[in-house]
């Protein structure tokens, strides 16, 4: 009777064990089916659609783009830059090489044309995207307009800071993380940006504050009447370097002006933008040349700077258009 009553308990509490063991395990299930939506959201998330602001237009993307062209090298550099080479379908109008670290990716990707494409080229190359630095791409006398584009399925991006009066380094930013969101990369793009404001910091630190800002002239082309840089994205490096642009009271990005306002003004720096049918050289030579600007301090003094039109450009070559500028500006501060 004893050996009973010990080989019951013994089993009902084998029993008991039994059943809370099998309980314990089958309360995880729940749990488990719980935990694996937990990584839901994050998808989601990344499948939400991107909303951004470009000009006056609205942009909805749905999905990142996977072939994207771009137009002009500025943009071209800043999808390199992000890591997008990948989702490029072609590319089109260098102004000069591309940036040496850009170099590798770049000749992956197919070049459409030298200049703008036209539009029969571009449709060839099967684009969802479009992105263009300059307005003059979204005409009919080159890819076509954005209408057109949107009509067809394509989605079109104007770089903003290329195309406003007065434009700043933070809008410069600003299409560079509107790229990053429509790319889902926004990571990569507040790491760019850090990286550019980094090295621009450094070089502001060296130049210091100037007691009287040099007067500065941008020469980009013409020979009866220069075309100069007024109030645009040069003139807010030119003052980040330390100088003062002559004309930043021409309330517009890029005006013709007369060489007797040149003269009036008195430049101690001519800034020599490096690009089209004039070489540099050639537009050096015009500037001694003229007898008219013989007694400006800049001539006098030989003091001529040569900034590629790609450095001057609103895009990720900012701090280099900063150290050549200053570097121009002020060598005696530069000389380790």
């Amino acid at each position: 009777m004893k050996n009973f009553r010990f080989n019951s308990r013994f089993w009902l509490v084998k029993t008991v064990l039994l059943a809370l063991l099998l309980s314990a395990c089958g309360s995880s299930h729940p749990d488990d089916r719980q935990q694996q939506p937990a990584a839901e959201p994050a998808a989601a998330e990344a499948a939400q659609p991107v909303t951004v602001q470009n000009g006056d237009r609205v942009l909805t993307f749905e999905q990142p783009p996977k072939r994207a062209v771009t137009l002009n090298q500025h943009t071209t550099e800043i999808m390199l830059a992000l890591g997008l080479a990948d989702r490029m379908a072609g590319t089109a109008y260098l102004d000069d090489r591309i940036l040496p670290e850009y170099q590798e990716a770049y000749e992956k990707i197919p070049v459409l044309s030298k200049t703008y494409p036209s539009k029969e080229v571009l449709l060839a190359a099967e684009p969802d995207f479009v992105y263009a630095g300059w307005k003059s791409a979204f005409t009919d006398k080159a890819v076509g307009t954005v209408e057109e584009l949107e009509k067809l399925g394509i989605k079109a991006y104007l770089h903003q800071s290329s195309n406003m009066t007065s434009p700043t380094l933070e809008d410069v930013y600003t299409d560079i993380r509107n790229i990053g969101r429509i790319f889902r990369v926004e990571a990569k793009a507040d790491e760019l940006i850090a990286r550019m404001n980094e090295r621009m910091e450094q070089i502001a630190k060296r130049i210091g504050q100037p007691e009287k800002p040099l007067r500065v002239f941008v020469y980009d082309s013409g020979e009866d009447q220069p075309l100069t840089a007024a109030n645009n994205y040069m003139t807010r490096l030119i003052a980040m370097a330390g100088g003062k642009n002559i004309f930043d009271d021409i309330p517009k990005g890029w005006a013709t002006v007369n060489w007797e306002e040149v003269v009036n003004r008195q430049p101690d720096v001519i800034v020599i933008v490096d690009y089209g049918d004039k070489t540099v050289e050639q537009k050096r030579e015009l500037l001694l040349s003229k007898k008219e600007l013989a007694d400006l301090p800049a001539i006098r003094n030989q003091k001529l700077i040569v900034l590629p039109l790609s450095a001057a450009a609103e895009g990720v070559r900012a701090p280099m258009a900063l150290e050549a500028l200053a570097k121009g500006f002020y060598p005696e501060k530069f000389q380790d």
